[in-house]
């Protein structure tokens, strides 16, 4: 009986030890708006890998880089057509599509610290607006990122509003361009990609770019000689969203999965780009031919209130964006941040 027994459980187990692992129940392809060389991605795909650990396997995610399948500006769009199943991105890339993402997604000037932003979209309504704003593109909205406040890139010195009057500078479409432009600033449309070939070139003077420590890396700082940091302007909202086809066949326990990683990841990547900042700051200092500029208080002011003069004048272009601006502007002033 004894060795019946044995003989049975040295069966099942070599049956249970030679049975392939079963396919996950979910396979999401997303992109991300990030080179696979940067943090940035490294980040993201550290992030896939907790999802799938959390999930035991049953969510599969393969992360792509910026442009392996559509365009940064096109990552809605393929979603909702089913070219990809979700994305990683700068939500201000969308501003095309309804200005109402270019104010949620980069509201020029308002937010000084990460996590006045993040506390906005998980604590004061941000996470419900970007919900709605995505239903009729059949996304779901999943979680609200960010990055740090941006550098700023300049071959000039810049120490004050007065000082941005004439300078060529690249900048994304939209809001952003809006602000420096009334700021007396020359923007310049020109992708990511040819930022370093255009300061090396002299097309721009200057770039709203991404952190410093990103710049540093590049060896943006090596031919932009003037830096500011910490930034005066952009601090982005980066949305993780999956296809609302996709979400709706997920159950509760996955769903929540993904929600409580996106508000770990938004911890881990500011987080991590905060101390890869300090790092880079410190290197920088030690080459005498980079000087780092931080704008006093007074000239920071400066700069936002032209700003919020074009956060009203960006609202007026759409219905959702008046929505943007109304919820964010209640939030900044009930917490004294306005």
């Amino acid at each position: 009986m004894k060795k019946l027994t044995k003989a049975v459980l040295a069966t099942t187990l070599s049956c249970v030890l030679s049975t392939p692992a079963l396919a996950a129940d979910f396979k999401l392809k997303i992109q991300s708006s990030d080179p696979s060389g940067d943090l940035n991605y490294q980040l993201q795909q550290e992030w896939v890998e907790r999802v799938e650990e959390m999930s035991n396997g049953r969510i599969d995610i393969d992360l792509l880089p910026v442009g392996s399948i559509v365009k940064h500006t096109e990552t809605l769009g393929a979603i909702k057509l089913g070219v990809i199943d979700g994305h990683v991105t700068a939500t201000g890339y969308f501003s095309g599509k309804d200005p109402a993402f270019g104010l949620i997604g980069n509201m020029v000037g308002a937010w000084s610290d990460t996590t006045q932003l993040l506390q906005y979209m998980n604590y004061g309504g941000g996470n419900e607006l970007m919900t709605e704003l995505y239903a009729p593109y059949g996304v779901q909205f999943v979680g609200a990122s960010t990055t740090g406040v941006e550098a700023f890139i300049s071959k000039k010195p810049l120490d004050g509003v007065d000082d941005l009057k004439g300078l060529k500078l690249r900048a994304p479409e939209g809001l952003v361009q809006q602000v420096f432009a009334a700021a007396g600033a020359t923007p310049v449309n020109l992708p990511g990609s040819e930022v370093f070939t255009g300061l090396s070139k002299g097309v721009i003077d200057a770039a709203d770019y991404t952190v410093f420590s990103t710049n540093q890396k590049a060896g943006m700082n090596d031919i932009a000689t003037h830096p500011v940091q910490p930034g005066f302007h952009s601090l982005p909202l980066i949305d993780i969203s999956i296809s609302q086809k996709k979400w709706d066949a997920m159950p509760a326990d996955l769903q929540e999965i993904l929600r409580t990683s996106v508000r770990d990841f938004s911890y881990d990547i500011t987080t991590q780009l905060k101390i890869a900042d300090q790092a880079a700051v410190k290197e920088a200092l030690a080459n005498p031919d980079i000087t780092i500029h931080n704008w006093s208080d007074e000239e920071r002011k400066k700069f936002r209130e032209i700003a919020k003069t074009q956060w009203k004048v960006f609202a007026e272009r759409s219905p959702n964006a008046q929505k943007v601006y109304d919820s964010v502007t209640t939030f900044l002033t009930s917490n004294g941040l306005l």
